[in-house]
């Protein structure tokens, strides 16, 4: 608040110095007296300006109406000032967080500087504010909401703010009878999770209403639905006749004596701030209907109102008048009791004057007798002496369920449609009380980002909504400043703090400590579990930690996480090994960004290790952003490769191996290599640049690095490289169609695996050395032609995937199953497969495997008969694929969905995507498939009887076939060129062809094709 004398420049040029001294006095005299009963502290005195606090030193959850009534209040006070002159204040008041500094000054002149804007913008609504007026910043008018009238000033300029500030004069206070409807408004949120409670109040009113009358105590913390499930009571029972008489206690008038009874008979009587006394008399008149002269006396002089002419006087001792006033008021009740039901609301008991406390035991006991429901609603701080009577029930409302305080997420949100993990954060924080679910999550939907609201490494005060924290303040400051203090260390350990680890960042004897502890579970804030030493503690609520994290400045919050991540590396290792990334949110808020960057690496490593995707890719990102405020280094250099690696393998799992963030982060890799000299981490590089390329191309590339690989190990002596070598070398030829050769490289790198170098392998790539090679090799003897080997590798690399439990491992062998599975079982059992990658993908975020597993899927159901359903699969899985950034293997999924379009009679389709991947293949030399795109072409001119080119396309293809040695595709497209000169009459050439082929796999299982060329011979 900034408080300014109206004319002090005029004033000093027209009075005496010592005239001016006494007017500036008294001046500053009445200001500060005013401001103490409000509970502002006094900042500043700068010349006739004032600067005054509220919240500081101690926060109060009224603090911000306080200044407002402090505002209105000065400027009363200092009109009635009996001066030689007038005089008029300008009162500007805004709402914000700032940082208090040390006392400039001592004794009465002591000062304390502060920071932030919010002191220079009441500063300049002051200038703005008209003699004797209080204009408030839009902040403070939405803290306040209806509890004051207001003039509303529109956007204005304020000196010093880059945009215009929406100020409003505040007019007076409001008329509203509810502070819950004042400062929540008219417009409720749907009632969520308390149709029990509801329920209750409900029968205990129709019980009331045949004469039994009945008292609820409603005890709950703030925030958690007190209110709201009284207005759902008076919803319910809108309908019927009946008589409400509300009650509502004030913080700011626990010594003010029966408050809540003057305040409800001024509403009841519709009594107006300004009105003659003679009015406000003949309104209280009609109020109270027939009454006696005392009565009428007794409650006028209640009001303040004067008598003279209208009710008798009275010559009574205050004690008598007292009690003589209780009984009219009792009376009052049971007049309208006599008239139908009463429902009697007296709210926020725990702010309850002596005098209003004793009226109100006397209601509890007419009670029983009337038909009356007579709700008490407090806080669980409020001791109920009434507890235990026959016609007394407590109802304690409890937090919501967690499912509950999710539909209340989307009922706030309305038709805006948040993600669930948001949803489950703001559930998670709040801790089933409404109001905080309510607040946070409007504060996510106006914050327009909830990242930055929800985000836990950025957790401060200012993520705690504005309409929560002065709350939150109060209570903590509530505390003593021992207890406070440890409830701020708590808050930078974590929601949840063991004792051993407090202790050791607390440095404070056993005592001291146990005190304070014993404080912040006394004071409901945290809940304590286990005996010592090995008790924990819990934060009630995420807010309540978020609000003490926010008092903390940043050296003093810097210091304890230092404190917290050195504590855990020295006393606490299985904890850093098991939750890097617990050190590295320490070492990050400490300002430690090496430290954190290297336990970001750490912590991505071993989610990787756990399929646990979406975290790792949060470590690694979370390290090389902190990594950029370093100056360059070796060092640096040395944990940015670590990171750029460990994010590369985890893009390749989320993205895909050819998704362009890959080859930038083996790029930014291979750079650093050379920067550091060739570090050992070359070998992780070489295999992430090479699974770039072969996805990506051009395969040539792929092959260089493969053979750089091997070329490493060989000069190394370094047989786990060899073996990568191998690995890498086997795959490339595959997808060259060089079958031989692949199944050479990969037998040897299996007969050279040994599972001790298992963690080396899972060093440099997400896929297990083992697992993939089985699945290649596999895929690789299906084209040679030896479907039995195949079939019961393929088996082996898919268990040895499960045994392992690695999500991403087992997805890709099952990927390379299906590769195998395609073209010898292409129905039932491929679309299983499909299924299970689909299902691990969607779980695990492998958008890659996703993809090439929707169209296994279509080809699956293409083969089965539902072609339609199949073909639209198949394109979908093309289209996601291609959007991964992969280039490789489109050629065979066009030519796949060019078979399936040819059967479907969709020739026209079917010979423009084979001319596409014809293209492509010429361009990416990804030929293992060739044989087979110039079948399927073969397929679709025979079907047109274009016998001759159909004839040489076959011809083509088991030359190709002949040339790799891929017995399958040789079998496959001699069964189409043998049924195409069976149709020509030629069928001992169909024989001839046929027989060798078919021959040479009596020793394969017998699979469709085979089933195929059997029936077919049978027919020449």
């Amino acid at each position: 608040m900034f408080v300014d004398l109206v004319g002090s420049t005029v004033l000093a040029s027209r009075l005496d110095p010592e005239d001016l001294r006494e007017i500036i006095g008294a001046y500053h005299r009445s200001v500060a007296e005013t401001i103490a009963r409000f509970d502002g502290f006094v900042a500043q005195y700068m010349g006739e300006g004032v600067l005054v606090y509220f919240g500081y030193p101690q926060a109060r959850e009224n603090d911000v109406e306080q200044a407002v009534r402090a505002g209105l209040s000065l400027i009363d006070t200092v009109r009635r000032l009996q001066q030689s002159e007038p005089l008029s204040v300008r009162v500007g008041i805004a709402t914000g967080q700032v940082v208090v500094g040390d006392l400039i000054n001592s004794g009465e002149g002591q000062e304390r500087g502060v920071v932030g804007d919010t002191p220079n913008l009441a500063a300049r609504l002051q200038v703005l504010a008209q003699p004797d007026t209080v204009v408030i910043a839009p902040q403070t008018r939405q803290l306040v909401g209806d509890l004051f009238e207001y003039h509303d000033l529109g956007a204005v300029e304020a000196k010093g703010f880059p945009l215009p500030v929406h100020a409003s004069q505040v007019v007076g206070e409001s008329t509203v009878e509810s502070r819950f409807e004042a400062l929540r408004g008219a417009k409720t949120t749907p009632l969520v999770g308390r149709d029990e409670e509801v329920d209750l109040l409900k029968r205990h009113w129709q019980r009331a209403k045949s004469g039994e009358g009945h008292v609820v105590q409603l005890s709950g913390e703030a925030g958690i639905g007190k209110s709201r499930l009284i207005v759902t009571l008076q919803e319910r029972i809108a309908n019927e006749p009946y008589t409400r008489l509300r009650y509502f206690c004030s913080p700011h008038h626990q010594d003010s004596a029966l408050h809540p009874t003057i305040a409800q008979l001024e509403r009841a009587a519709g009594l107006v701030r300004d009105e003659p006394p003679e009015n406000k008399l003949d309104k209280l008149a009609a109020l109270l209907g027939p009454v006696s002269p005392e009565d009428g006396t007794l409650l006028a002089e209640l009001l303040s109102l004067p008598t003279e002419g209208r009710f008798p006087p009275l010559q009574l001792t205050p004690q008598r008048k007292k009690s003589k006033t209780f009984e009219a008021l009792l009376r009052q009740l049971e007049g309208l009791a006599r008239q139908g039901p009463v429902l009697m609301l007296f709210e926020d008991v725990h702010w309850i004057d002596p005098s209003s406390r004793e009226l109100l035991e006397l209601v509890i006991e007419r009670v029983p007798g009337l038909p009356v429901l007579l709700i008490i609603t407090f806080r669980p701080e409020f001791q109920s002496p009434w507890t235990g009577q026959a016609h007394v029930t407590m109802l304690v409302l409890n937090r919501l369920a967690r499912r509950d305080g999710a539909k209340l997420v989307q009922r706030v949100a309305g038709k805006e449609v948040l993600p669930a993990d948001v949803v489950a954060e703001i559930v998670e924080r709040t801790d089933g009380v409404p109001l905080y679910v309510e607040e946070l999550t409007k504060a996510v939907l106006e914050g327009g980002s909830a990242e930055i609201v929800l985000s836990r490494a950025a957790t401060t005060a200012l993520n705690v909504p504005a309409t929560l924290h002065a709350s939150l303040m109060a209570r903590l400051d509530q505390l003593g400043s021992a207890a406070k203090e440890i409830a701020q260390i708590g808050s930078v350990i974590g929601r949840e703090f063991s004792y051993e680890l407090l202790a050791a960042v607390a440095q404070r004897n056993a005592a001291e400590l146990n005190a304070a502890l014993d404080e912040l579970v006394t004071a409901g804030l945290a809940f304590c579990r286990g005996a010592p030493p090995l008790t924990t503690y819990l934060f009630k609520h995420a807010l309540v930690q978020d609000a003490g994290y926010g008092t903390l400045l940043r050296g003093k919050r810097q210091q304890l996480h230092n404190r917290v991540a050195d504590a855990l590396e020295k006393k606490w290792p299985e904890v850093a090994e098991a939750q890097p990334e617990l050190l590295a949110q320490h070492w990050a808020m400490a300002g430690s960004a090496e430290q954190a960057a290297a336990y970001y690496a750490r912590a991505g490593q071993r989610a990787v290790a756990r399929s646990a995707m979406a975290e790792a890719t949060s470590h690694l990102t979370k390290g090389l952003a902190l990594l950029t405020s370093l100056p360059a280094s070796a060092s640096r250099q040395s944990h940015e490769l670590e990171l750029q690696l460990g994010l590369g393998r985890v893009l390749i799992a989320t993205q895909g191996f050819a998704a362009p963030a890959v080859g930038e982060a083996f790029e930014r890799a291979r750079a650093l290599c050379e920067q550091l000299d060739r570090p050992p981490q070359i070998v992780q590089v070489l295999y992430g640049q090479w699974a770039f390329r072969l996805m990506k191309g051009p395969l040539h590339v792929a092959r260089e690095l493969a053979s750089e690989m091997m070329r490493r190990g060989e000069d190394t002596s370094d047989a786990a490289v060899i073996l990568m070598g191998h690995r890498l070398s086997g795959s490339t030829c595959f997808q060259l169609g060089e079958f031989s050769a692949a199944r050479a490289h990969l037998e040897k790198g299996l007969a050279q695996f040994d599972p001790k170098d298992r963690p080396f392998y899972m060093s440099v790539a997400a896929q297990d050395a083992k697992v993939t090679m089985l699945a290649y090799l596999s895929a690789n003897l299906t084209y040679l032609g030896y479907l039995d080997q195949a079939r019961l590798g393929s088996k082996a690399a898919v268990e040895e995937a499960r045994r392992l439990g690695h999500a991403f491992n087992l997805a890709h062998a099952l990927h390379l199953s299906c590769l195998a599975d395609f073209a010898t079982c292409p129905g039932e059992r491929l679309q299983a497969q499909a299924d299970a990658v689909i299902a691990l993908s969607e779980e695990h975020g492998f958008s890659f495997l996703r993809a090439t597993a929707t169209f296994w899927r279509g080809l699956a159901m293409s083969e089965i008969g539902q072609t339609a359903e199949g073909i639209a699969q198949m394109k979908t899985g093309l289209a996601q694929y291609v959007a991964t950034g992969a280039v490789q293997f489109v050629p065979f999924v066009l030519t796949v969905l060019a078979d399936a379009e040819g059967k479907a009679k969709q020739r026209d389709l079917a010979l423009g995507h084979l001319l596409e991947a014809e293209q492509l293949l010429a361009e990416t030399d990804d030929r293992w498939f060739e044989a087979e795109l110039y079948r399927v072409r073969g397929e679709l001119m025979g079907n047109e009887d274009e016998y001759a080119a159909a004839e040489r396309c076959f011809l083509q293809a088991i030359d190709i076939a002949q040339r790799q040695s891929a017995k399958l595709w040789e079998l496959r497209a001699a069964i189409s060129l043998a049924r195409l000169w069976r149709g020509q009459g030629k069928r001992d050439a169909a024989r001839s062809l046929l027989v060798p082929i078919y021959d040479w796999f009596t020793e394969g299982f017998d699979s469709p094709v085979l089933q195929e060329a059997k029936a077919l011979l049978a027919n020449l």
